[in-house]
């Protein structure tokens, strides 16, 4: 993914496809951005008129309930027409091709689209082949890139954390599939932490992690030691092509978060996952529920960055 074709002339976000190609300031104006909505869940009123007369489809060919209903949350709160499609029964389902899908759409007027798709690259597609008024945001692309759940991260880790700099940060699990993992690791590194690491088996690794600029572990247990944020992940059993692991209750024996493990890491580290989470597999009830997790604040958090995003690429049609 470009970074020309994420950005307009005047180098404000066109796009939000990848977190890769963007500089830190961006990230950093998205955060702050998305600190001043934050608050509008507490509102009598929750809608601001940033982006009213904008109408923005929500196009998710795979299942989300929870990415789909903050992004149309996120919408109506920023008093945008929002539709979401139900791809399952639309004319795609017909036999209607991808592109005929979107030229229909534009034909409505349409400023925005929010795509999730199960192959990687369908996002930057769709957004080379869009009309030159459209903004596309990606909420999930094969195993790709997930750009706004890890911007969420971010948020919540800086909502607690405050400063990037000094923090040593452990994502655990299926490195291999996860678009989370990837997102989150561009990220971190764009913000400056002092250290990534990345705790799986081998077999959920990709070949030559350590060029995404991670340090490699084996070991829960070990790689826990002086950590202050553990992102754990979704055992992505959808996507395995083969057997990557002997089994569930093998996997959560050595790699699964437990409040014993817990305890290797720093006493005030944060506890996150993108979720849904596979309770027993890859994190113990305990934990997932425990005063260290901040997965709900992450869900929460997640409308207001979203916010964020969407006002940010809708600057350059004078909207905002």
């Amino acid at each position: 993914m470009t970074k020309n074709l994420q950005l307009n002339s005047e180098g404000k976000l066109k796009h939000f496809l990848t977190i890769e190609g963007l500089d830190r300031q961006l990230l950093i104006d998205i955060l702050d951005l998305a600190e001043s909505f934050v608050g509008m869940s507490d509102q009598r009123i929750k809608k601001v008129p940033l982006l009213r007369g904008k109408s923005i489809v929500n196009l998710f060919f795979e299942n989300s309930t929870r990415t789909r209903t903050t992004f149309e949350l996120a919408a109506n709160r920023l008093s945008a027409d929002v539709l979401s499609m139900s791809i399952a029964t639309s004319s795609t389902s017909k036999g209607e091709s991808l592109l005929d899908t979107i030229r229909n759409l534009e034909a409505m007027y349409v400023d925005m689209f929010v795509v999730r798709h199960a192959i990687s690259g369908a996002a930057h597609f769709i957004a080379q082949h869009s009309a030159p008024h459209i903004s596309v945001i990606n909420a999930g692309d094969g195993q790709h890139a997930h750009p706004t759940q890890a911007m969420l991260d971010m948020f919540t880790i800086r909502q607690i954390k405050k400063d990037f700099s000094k923090l040593r940060v452990a994502i655990v699990g299926d490195i291999l599939h996860s678009r989370v993992a990837r997102s989150d690791i561009l990220a971190l590194n764009a913000l400056g932490v002092a250290e990534v690491r990345v705790i799986a088996p081998k077999t959920l690794l990709p070949t030559k992690v350590e060029t995404l600029g991670v340090n490699v572990s084996h070991n829960l247990v070990d790689g826990l030691q002086d950590i202050d944020v553990i992102i754990m992940l979704r055992l992505q059993k959808e996507r395995m092509s083969a057997a990557l692991l002997p089994s569930e209750s093998e996997y959560f024996k050595c790699f699964g978060l437990t409040e014993q493990r817990l305890k290797y890491a720093k006493p005030d580290a944060m506890v996150m996952h993108p979720g849904p989470i596979n309770r027993g597999v890859e994190i113990e009830s305990k934990v997932a529920d425990g005063s260290q997790s901040v997965i709900l604040n992450q869900v929460s958090n997640g409308i207001a960055v979203r916010m964020a995003i969407m006002a940010m690429a809708m600057q350059k049609q004078g909207g905002v």
